[in-house]
């Protein structure tokens, strides 16, 4: 097979790469707070660290100013029951979120609990997202209809110009998501960490944490990385940590033909922080949570590309006759906040089998009132990430929400192709600090295990910045390991050594399949061991012929090298669980009873000496939610007095 860069090379066609590379070359970098990732969690981590007086570096794999999932945007903040709106107490509304992880909005009234959920961090969310809500504000974001562009809106208070999501909250029972203009919120984020003298390194992949004495388990002390742009090796010298990396959504599928990136997630977000937790030795859980991939993966639309979830609120469905679905997207009373629940799904299949329904179904947006349709195409899709983009290109082909439907691709393309998984919430375990197991590793944003969303990353973030910086001022500097550079600089650059042999897109398909055989949705003793050791051939045989002719192929290199780690994670931590979970969507032919008593807990995993060593905790491991938050934020100025 010709590779594309072997055909430019025999034409003589081949470009040359834009910057000087210098692989050998070191830069040393001292600092009190380190922060990798700059996203969401990662800028409000640096602004909170900096405001506390101490030096920090921020080190972003993309370009700060629009980098991570948050990027090019968001529609709405969730989880806000300190607003003056709000009409649920907070710390109730933590215990709400702990029983229910990875809501992105309000949950309605008798939905089902499920377990293993986050309390530390919903505590956290819960008590001081609001705050760092007005913050945003004073950076320059917008929070409010302050044009007065959307009065009459549902949901819109004209005190205070906020404006509410009807997400679950008909008739504002509760009044906890806002309708934000998010698409300011990146770039205030980075003017901000600029203003504070945030030293901010873009363009950097770090790819392993530096620990005192290069011992494995011991306090981390700084990080490892490259410039994907110019090769340099860059060390990073630090009191403390904050690690505020991504989630993995690459590790299952790679599609080239059809979508390449296949996911509205950053490409960036490959693992990188989970490989380098598990090689220090931090202790995770929910490493064997894992979903179906719900998102566009290049043979289906599902979310977003068609009328549907998320942000296409107040969109009434109908089918191809006009008739109207028991689908209205937002508001079930009766489970799912952003989708029919199974129950209703299955009556619309039924009814599709029996010819009540024709397919295919549309979003009715011209029967919606002219205010609604405004906020909902301009403001909510508008201002969401990947919405912006779809509405965009729509319009530049000739759609017009007044004038036209939007088909919902629902049904017609089937079922969900459950193979095609992603990685759901696992990561580092944390305490009250929300430090790692690992002194001086800090944790926030999506690196949370049962993370949330847009305001979840921001206030976990900006809690984490501040407990670093504390933290910062009580140690001493440490010296580091030169032989753990040497080993890290050679692991990196073995790619670079090679002319020929696998390239990122081999490795990465490799692995995916790897995950699709052995991890899908049926999981047994056996399966689960044959993909551990398809995984260690590939890191054996494959990974010593990958190479990369430039450092953004070595970067994607690389990344593999991370979702390699993450996936020996995915199948140590499933073997480990010797029980099915309905919670975490976790199911073993050969255990086949779901949540029994004795495995209501969490498994732990993490590697010693190159052996992955398995524990537990119990869930709500934490405590008293309310009590420990103020036990460990006696001197948080915006502290909740209670109404």
């Amino acid at each position: 097979m010709t590779k594309w860069h072997d055909y430019f090379q025999k034409q003589g066609t081949a470009p040359p790469w834009p910057y000087p590379v210098d692989y050998e070359k070191e830069y040393e970098i001292e600092t009190d707070i380190l922060v990798i990732g700059g996203g969401i969690a990662g800028c409000w981590a640096a602004i909170s660290a900096a405001r506390k007086g101490v030096r920090v570096a921020l080190v972003e794999k993309g370009d700060t100013i629009r980098s991570g999932s948050g990027g090019p945007g968001c529609d709405h903040w969730c989880q806000c029951p300190a607003n003056p709106h709000s009409k649920v107490d907070p710390d109730e509304w933590a215990k709400v979120m702990a029983d229910n992880p990875g809501t992105m909005s309000e949950l309605p009234k008798g939905a089902p609990k499920c377990s293993y959920g986050n309390g530390i961090g919903a505590q956290i969310t819960c008590r001081e997202n609001y705050d760092t809500l007005l913050e945003m504000e004073q950076m320059g974001g917008q929070i409010r209809d302050i044009n007065d562009e959307y009065v009459g809106a549902e949901g819109r208070y004209d005190d205070t110009k906020f404006m509410f999501s009807p997400r679950t909250n008909p008739n504002h029972q509760t009044d906890l998501v806002l309708r934000v203009w998010g698409t300011n919120f990146k770039p205030a984020l980075k003017r901000e960490c600029q203003r504070l003298g945030v030293n901010i390194f873009d363009r950097v992949m770090v790819t392993g944490l530096l620990t005192e004495g290069g011992i494995q388990g011991a306090r981390v002390i700084g990080a490892m990385g490259f410039n994907n742009r110019t090769g340099e090796f860059m060390i990073f010298r630090s009191k403390a940590v904050v690690l505020s990396a991504a989630g993995d959504f690459y590790m299952w599928m790679l599609d080239t033909e059809h979508a390449g990136c296949r996911q509205f997630r950053s490409r960036t977000a490959t693992g990188d922080g989970l490989a380098m937790t598990w090689k220090a030795g931090a202790e995770h859980v929910l490493m064997e949570r894992t979903i179906p991939l719900m998102l566009g993966t290049g043979y289906k639309h599902n979310w977003y590309g068609g009328a549907g979830d998320a942000s296409y609120e107040n969109l009434q469905l109908i089918d191809a006759n006009g008739k109207k679905l028991p689908w209205p997207v937002q508001g079930w009373q009766d489970g799912g906040a952003m989708a029919p629940p199974p129950k209703v799904r299955e009556s619309i299949r039924q009814g599709i089998l029996k010819g009540e329904w024709a397919l295919p179904f549309y979003g009715d947006f011209p029967a919606m009132p002219d205010i609604e349709r405004n906020v909902t195409w301009n403001l909510m899709l508008g201002q969401e990430s990947t919405t912006q983009i779809i509405t965009s290109t729509y319009e530049r082909a000739g759609f017009d929400p007044s004038r036209h439907l939007l088909q919902n691709y629902a049904f017609i393309e089937g079922e969900t192709h459950s193979q095609w998984r992603t990685a759901r919430g696992g990561g580092p375990v944390i305490d009250w600090d929300l430090k790692s197991t690992l002194d001086g590793l800090y944790v926030a944003g999506e690196q949370l295990y049962s993370h949330g969303d847009h305001s979840f990353a921001a206030s976990t973030g900006r809690y984490a910045g501040r407990k670093a910086a504390d933290y910062s001022r009580q140690v001493p500097e440490s010296k580091i390991s030169r032989d753990q550079v040497a080993q890290e600089k050679a692991r990196i650059y073995a790619p670079i050594k090679r002319t020929s042999g696998i390239e990122w897109k081999e490795l990465n398909a490799a692995i995916a399949r790897t995950m699709q055989y052995f991890c899908s949705e049926f999981k047994t003793e056996r399966l689960l061991n044959m993909g551990l050791d398809a995984m260690k051939e590939i890191e054996e045989v494959f990974v010593p012929r990958l190479y990369a002719l430039d450092p953004h192929k070595l970067m994607r290199s690389i990344e593999d090298l991370s979702m390699l780690a993450h996936g020996q994670m995915v199948f140590s931590a499933s073997l480990a669980r010797k029980a099915s979970s309905a919670s975490l969507n976790f199911y073993r032919i050969d255990y086949p009873e779901v949540d029994p008593p004795a495995w209501n807990k969490y498994v732990t995993i993490r590697l010693e000496n190159g052996k992955a060593i398995s524990g537990e905790l119990p869930v709500n491991y934490w405590g008293d939610m309310k009590a420990n938050y103020e036990a460990h934020n006696r001197d948080y100025a915006g502290i909740y007095k209670g109404k």
